[in-house]
C-alpha cells in the first residue's frame, strides 16, 4: 500500500446547520494514517513520513482491528498535565529521532489514537461511499480500548463549540454526512471552526539570554517565495531541555544576513539563520500590521521550511 495525503477540511466563520451535519472535537495531536495489507501494518503522517516504530500501541492493529485490510484515519493525542491534548505531549513521542527511546518515552507519554474514517475496506477502496457508510463500517470493525478510540459525532455543531470554548481546546470538524473523502484534497464538506488559531512557521532568527535561546523570529514565506517576518516568541510550552537542545541545533545555522523580506521592528541582538528550523505557534489573532498577537510556541516540528507559507 502506499500511503497518500489525507483528506483536509477548509476553515469557516459560521458554523454548518443542517441534519447531514456531524461535529467532532479538533484533536491537538498528530494526523496518522493506518495501513494494513492483511501482512504488514504501517503507519504515515500527513506528510508521508513513516511513524510505525513510533506507535508501537498503534502498529500492533490485530489488537483493535477486525479486518482483513484497512486503511485507517486518525489523530494520535497525548494528554497534558491538564488533563487536555498536548500538541508539545505527542510531540515528545512523533519527535524521537532515536527509535531505541521509544519503550522508555512510551511510559513517559501514553497516547490515544482518534479514529474518525475508514478508507480501504477488505480490499476495496471504500472513500467513494457516503460518510455515513464508513462510519457504519468503522463501528463494525473497530474494537476500542486504552490506546483506541472512535472520535464521537455530535448532532449540534454550536453546543459543542461552546464546550471547546469553555474547556480552552482547539475546536471542532465539521462534516456532512453524505461527503466522500476525497483524497489529497481540502473540500468544504468538511469544514474547521478554531477557537484559537495555529500556524507551522519558519525559524529566522534568535535571541540569547545566559548563553541559551529565549525567543525566536518566525517568518512564512509569500507566493513570491520570500520569507516575511511575522513575529516573536518567547512564551509557550517550550522547556529550559527544549531550549538547550534549540540552542544546539541552531548553531550550523548562523548567517550573517537577515533572511526575511521585510526587517523585524525588533532585531537588536538578533543572530540571523538559515530557514531550516520549524515550530508550532498558537497565537490569539493577526494585527493589522500582519504579525501575530500573543504567540506561544507549542513544539519543535519536522516539517520543511518551504512548505511553511503565508495563506
Amino acid at each position: 500500500m502506499h500511503p497518500i495525503i489525507p483528506m483536509e477540511p477548509v476553515l469557516c466563520d459560521v458554523i454548518p446547520q443542517g441534519s447531514d451535519w456531524i461535529a467532532q472535537v479538533k484533536w491537538d495531536g498528530v494526523r496518522i494514517l493506518t495501513y494494513f495489507d492483511g501482512h504488514q501494518t504501517r503507519l504515515f503522517n500527513r506528510r508521508l513520513n513513516e511513524r510505525t516504530f513510533h506507535f508501537p500501541e498503534v502498529a500492533d492493529i490485530h489488537s483493535y482491528c477486525k479486518a482483513r485490510s484497512v486503511i485507517l484515519d486518525g489523530e494520535i493525542i497525548a494528554l497534558g498535565p491538564d488533563g487536555k491534548p498536548s500538541f508539545h505531549e505527542v510531540m515528545r513521542r512523533d519527535g524521537i529521532r532515536r527509535l531505541e527511546k521509544v519503550s522508555h518515552v512510551r511510559k513517559e507519554v501514553p497516547i490515544t489514537y482518534m479514529i474518525f474514517d475508514v478508507i480501504f475496506f477488505d480490499e476495496q477502496w471504500i472513500n467513494l461511499r457516503s460518510l455515513k457508510e464508513r462510519f457504519h463500517i468503522l463501528q463494525e470493525i473497530i474494537v476500542t480500548n486504552d490506546h483506541i478510540q472512535l472520535v464521537s459525532n455530535h448532532d449540534n455543531g454550536q453546543a459543542l463549540f461552546t464546550v471547546i470554548q469553555q474547556q480552552g481546546m482547539e475546536g471542532i470538524i465539521m462534516k456532512d454526512l453524505n461527503s466522500k473523502y476525497v483524497i489529497g484534497r481540502k473540500e468544504k464538506q468538511w469544514q474547521k471552526k478554531k477557537y484559537y488559531r495555529d500556524i507551522i512557521a519558519v525559524v529566522g532568527g534568535v535571541t540569547i539570554r545566559d548563553n541559551i535561546v529565549n525567543a525566536v523570529l518566525l517568518g512564512l514565506y509569500d507566493s513570491e517565495g520570500r520569507l516575511l517576518y511575522i513575529g516573536h516568541a518567547g512564551a509557550g510550552r517550550l522547556t529550559r531541555n527544549d531550549w538547550m537542545a534549540l540552542t544546539e541545533r541552531i548553531v550550523p545555522l548562523i548567517q550573517k544576513d537577515m533572511p526575511f523580506f521585510n526587517k523585524p521592528e525588533r532585531n537588536r541582538g538578533a543572530i540571523w539563520l538559515q530557514p531550516n528550523v520549524t515550530v508550532k505557534v498558537n497565537f490569539a489573532e493577526w494585527t493589522e500590521g500582519y504579525t501575530l498577537r500573543q504567540p506561544s510556541i507549542q513544539a519543535i516540528v519536522d516539517i520543511p521550511a518551504d512548505q511553511c507559507a503565508l495563506e
